[in-house]
């Protein structure tokens, strides 16, 4: 099926929304600690520059359209400062790379979080300011690599989120595939992964994180590894996903982001033969020293919410 036209797709996301309750007349903001309502969406680039930009903004640009929320887009690092910060609720990294802001303006963007601010990332994001650690904590992993351009399946880990909600269960759909320099589950709560079957050239195995959300310092981060592909924000899905991202973020509507982070759990030893079993059965080891090691898994949560499977 041909890709839908922007124009086509606004009406449709504000009837999808209208019957989601706090989705259709809710603008993201204000957030937490008097941030703003608006939301700025920086797409500076000091490496590769993805041809998708542009495609992006619009498509973001429509969304706050049909959602009642302002959108601001720039390339301009200058804005990163407080008074030049104060109007927005969330930012957007939209598909950034390298280095793109000094030293001053990296501290403005940490207390705009630390005052409630949300950070919205999206595909190249995690290619941006391998430098700064704060950021590496923000984005949730830094890229490391990916294969070619292809179809694969995203398996919904969590399908309360409202980024994730009106996801299927296994959401097919093509774009680039990162792989990252480290898995973030246990800092991050994912939200998908990747099924490292239904493609060629996956690098992280049966648990391959693509999109998840954390609190930072005050604030609210959610990243999504999709966004490669212009196509990629003509998909209704994709739109729906980066909205929700970006309303959460924003602080106007409500979603779990510690269902599998660490901080979160404690860990409670039954027995030793107990958690022997539980460790086999989560992954997958059956001989060996290490089928004999003590637990170190088992977990109790100490706050409900939506737990996802530690694999596929």
């Amino acid at each position: 099926m041909p890709p839908i036209p922007l124009s086509r797709l606004r009406p449709l996301a504000a009837a999808l929304l209208a019957v989601v309750p706090g989705c259709a007349t809710t603008a993201p903001g204000p957030g937490p600690e008097g941030a703003g309502r608006g939301v700025l969406v920086f797409s500076r680039t000091a490496g590769f520059r993805h041809d998708s930009i542009e495609a992006g903004v619009e498509a973001i640009r429509g969304l706050g359209a049909t959602s009642g929320f302002h959108v601001r887009a720039t390339e301009d690092s200058k804005i990163f400062n407080d008074a030049g910060l104060a109007p927005f609720a969330a930012v957007v990294f939209l598909s950034t790379t390298g280095d793109v802001l000094d030293f001053a303006q990296q501290a403005a963007f940490e207390r705009f979080i630390r005052r409630g601010g949300g950070y919205v990332g999206i595909h190249a994001a995690a290619d941006t300011e391998y430098d700064w650690p704060w950021y590496g904590r923000l984005v949730g992993a830094y890229f490391k690599s990916h294969p070619a351009i292809q179809e694969a399946t995203i398996v919904v880990a969590d399908r309360l989120h409202p980024s994730t909600r009106m996801l299927p269960l296994r959401w097919t759909r093509t774009d680039e595939w990162y792989c990252f320099r480290a898995n973030p589950r246990g800092a991050v709560h994912v939200l998908a992964v990747l099924d490292e079957r239904t493609y060629e050239g996956g690098g992280m195995g049966h648990d391959h994180p693509i999109a998840w959300c954390h609190e930072v310092d005050g604030g609210r981060a959610w990243y999504t590894g999709g966004g490669h592909t212009k196509e990629s924000f003509r998909e209704p899905l994709f739109l729906e996903h980066v909205l929700g991202g970006i309303q959460w973020a924003a602080g106007a509507v409500a979603g779990d982001a510690g269902a599998t982070v660490d901080r979160h759990f404690e860990k409670v030893i039954l027995d030793d033969q107990t958690c022997r079993c539980y460790d086999r059965l989560r992954t997958g080891i059956s001989s060996g020293a290490a089928a004999s090691a003590p637990c170190a898994v088992h977990r109790r949560s100490r706050a409900p919410g939506p737990v996802a499977p530690p694999g596929i």
